[in-house]
């Protein structure tokens, strides 16, 4: 349901509007988690390998889908706090038309490439079969996937969080259960885990339809809304494209990082693919914070309030500081406790607990960048972020875990390390990037 965002105590709304965010993406994050556990409890090392792996490269395709989405986020964010509804609907039916046709071709050529997608990410032998099974399902259902990601950065850019909440939290249900059939009972291993993902975001999805279809939710479409409309294909693209290039180098990073520790051997891989499932619940507010500002700021930005907008930014830093503090204390102490509920070898453990402390300085960096990312993004800047991102890739990221991988071979601490050093660098960016933007707006 459409919702005003440009009014108010600025503190709150972003705290009641982060909220269902927060909430739906722990509950995208159990997906990850649900695979990995069940898997982990009814098969062995190899089966929790390949779908650690399967899972990054979904989750690789997934964020660059939300990252392409953000300009309808950002766009419909504007013309709802412009109120310009016959813009909104327009901007709504294109998306549609957009994410429906990259969803099919994405879909084929993924379809096709699985074997030399496995090969690239050096997975260990034990565990190429069942990747190439995980992602042969998942890669069927990317239209499902697409569909879902979509509808809800309809519903966020409308200024309604709590819908998408409502409809992933179906779908996790839904995700848990077939998983405990497909994996336990059927002993399906790692295509019951792909089939149980695929098939409860397709029940994702008919949730959302049937809300749209049988509520009131301030979307209204006609078939005209649906035929492209340049200028409007151009501003999704324009804002779009950036953010998705940064999300995907992003997660290239991580994938190398991931190389990187398959070629250490079965137990560092497992390591490293179990901490990553964890850091993805320890990003929830970092990431939240992201899509809040964006939203929030892309209204404000929309109804000329642009005071409103520095402000949500100040306290989603603010906040995700906090949060990011709060998970350094608890890592620091309890690491090994949370990586052994997800495997019980004692190598696996005492890996993870090493590049799990590294890593999550990162939940501190990554979330004032994340926010600063989400302000810049509803300017129209979202080259910005592209930019920082690749920096931080290229000059630290890759080189800090390749270097601390070849001179470290007993631990992975140095190695979780190299994703916060890189965070570091765009926080000195953003922050640089925002002063002078601000000087800028000053003299004109």
């Amino acid at each position: 349901m459409e919702k005003n965002l440009t009014t108010g105590n600025v503190l709150k709304t972003v705290v009641y509007f982060s909220l269902p965010y927060l909430l739906s993406y722990f509950l995208q994050t159990l997906y990850g988690l649900a695979d990995l556990f069940f898997v982990g409890q009814f098969n062995g090392v190899d089966s929790t390998t390949a779908v650690s792996i399967g899972s990054q490269v979904m989750h690789m395709l997934t964020v660059m889908i939300v990252g392409l989405a953000m300009g309808a986020t950002v766009m419909i964010g504007r013309a709802v706090g412009a109120g310009k509804n016959e813009e909104t609907s327009r901007t709504i039916g294109n998306t549609i038309t957009l994410f429906m046709i990259i969803s099919l071709v994405l879909s084929a050529v993924l379809l096709v490439m699985v074997k030399p997608i496995v090969a690239v990410m050096s997975t260990p032998d034990e565990a190429v079969a069942g990747t190439i099974s995980y992602l042969r399902i998942c890669f069927i259902g990317i239209p499902f996937i697409t569909a879902y990601n979509i509808i809800s950065s309809i519903f966020r850019g409308m200024g309604d969080s709590k819908s998408p909440m409502y409809f992933i939290a179906a779908a996790c249900a839904a995700n848990i259960v077939l998983d405990y059939i497909f994996i336990g009972i059927l002993g399906l291993g790692t295509a019951g885990a792909a089939l149980g993902t695929t098939l409860s975001q397709t029940i994702s999805v008919a949730v959302s339809l049937f809300v749209i279809m049988k509520h009131k939710t301030g979307i209204s479409l006609s078939l005209k809304d649906l035929i492209p409309h340049r200028d409007t294909m151009e501003s999704l693209l324009k804002i779009g494209i950036p953010v998705a290039l940064q999300d995907g180098f992003i997660q290239i990073a991580f994938i190398v990082i991931t190389v990187i520790a398959n070629k250490r051997g079965l137990n560092d891989a497992a390591a490293v693919g179990i901490v990553e499932k964890i850091i993805g619940i320890l990003f929830l507010v970092p990431s939240s914070m992201l899509s809040t500002v964006s939203v929030l700021s892309a209204q404000n930005v929309g109804a000329g309030k642009p005071e409103r907008a520095r402000l949500t930014l100040k306290y989603a830093c603010i906040m995700a500081v906090v949060w990011g503090t709060a998970a350094v204390v608890v890592m620091l102490f309890a690491a090994e406790p949370f990586i052994g509920l997800f495997a019980d070898d004692a190598a696996v453990i005492l890996l993870g607990g090493q590049y799990m402390r590294g890593y999550v300085w990162d939940c501190i960096f990554a979330g004032i960048h994340f926010s600063f990312s989400g302000y810049f993004c509803a300017y129209g800047l979202s080259a910005i972020p592209f930019i920082h991102n690749s920096m931080s890739i290229i000059c630290v990221r890759i080189p800090f875990a390749y270097f601390a991988s070849k001179y470290f071979a007993d631990t992975l601490l140095p190695m979780g390390i190299a994703s916060p050093a890189g965070s570091a660098l765009s926080v000195i960016i953003c922050v640089g990037v925002y002063i002078w933007l601000g000087r800028r707006q000053k003299q004109y």
